[in-house]
């Protein structure tokens, strides 16, 4: 039995949680993929995944096996791939999924000029605040903003750290004033998220200060929250990434300009164990060097 062949079949069982999801991924039969485990296991003398009727998990033996099998794999389709690429342009479909706000009030940022830079590549974006199965749900690769991102199955390449920043539409400022001391936000409408009651401002000259969002606007989805800001409803906070175009075009000026209410982490997760494609490869280049320049 080809002994690749089965350690990408044991790491395709270990990625889609069971032999049912793989063997649809793998357009193959479970039996087929059982058999393969059972080469490995017998070659390696022993098991590397525990077997019930309703749960897979891995031995500890399989742990390592395991993160052997990634690492040996991802070499091999890298290397093909260098063979593989002649310098053509890169084309297809790229099924990216993205939360929200990289889909919404992020797009115009970076699309056109990804678009225009590769013109043969069609992107089909899925916009969800999701955590969605890359595997199963046949995604090529996925944009993330989070705090720091923990352990994960999943390769996740830091694209930038981008800062909290607070923000605020000229109309606003020029009826409330501006504030130039962190104090003075009590005196002002601060928006946030529904369920949140307080932001944690950082500077690297003062210790961290607690305000309270005192505003008579909350929602839950970021959109309404940016439409609210330009509106002139108050202050809220985004990422420098999210309002780099409305800075620019003063839309929105930046409030208290020393001080952030954290950071937020941009990831591009894409699976383990799989050719990195052109159109995945460029796509993933393209945005790292688009959030360098933010």
């Amino acid at each position: 039995m080809n002994q690749l062949l089965a350690m990408r079949a044991f790491c395709c069982i270990v990625e889609n949680r069971g032999f049912s999801a793989a063997a649809e991924q793998w357009e193959t039969t479970s039996s087929t993929l059982s058999r393969h485990l059972q080469h490995l296991e017998a070659q390696l003398g022993v098991r590397l995944i525990n077997r019930t009727t309703r749960h897979l998990s891995l031995t500890e033996a399989g742990e390592r096996y395991h993160a052997a099998c990634l690492d040996i794999l991802q070499r091999l389709d890298q290397a093909a791939l260098a063979v593989a690429d002649d310098g053509s342009e890169p084309s297809g479909t790229l099924r990216i999924s993205v939360p929200l706000v990289i889909g919404t009030l992020e797009l115009g940022n970076w699309l056109p000029g990804f678009q225009q830079r590769y013109p043969k590549i069609r992107v089909d974006l899925s916009c969800e605040d999701r955590f969605v199965d890359l595997v199963a749900e046949r995604f090529d690769l996925a944009l993330r903003i989070s705090g720091p991102l923990e352990d994960s199955s999943l390769v996740a390449k830091k694209l930038t750290v981008s800062d909290l920043i607070l923000v605020a539409a000229p109309g606003y400022v020029s009826r409330q004033g501006l504030p130039r001391q962190v104090d003075e936000l009590a005196t002002h409408q601060l928006l946030g998220f529904t369920g949140s009651n307080e932001w944690r401002l950082n500077s690297a000259r003062a210790d961290t200060v607690v305000v309270a969002l005192n505003g008579r606007f909350k929602t839950d989805t970021i959109t309404s929250l940016h439409s609210a800001a330009l509106a002139g409803l108050g202050i809220a906070a985004f990422t420098r990434a999210t309002v780099q175009q409305n800075l620019q075009s003063g839309q929105l000026v930046q409030i208290l300009p020393d001080y952030n209410a954290g950071q937020r982490h941009y990831f591009a997760l894409y699976p383990h164990a799989r050719l990195l494609a052109p159109k995945v490869r460029v796509f993933v280049e393209f945005m790292a060097q688009h959030y360098m320049s933010v």
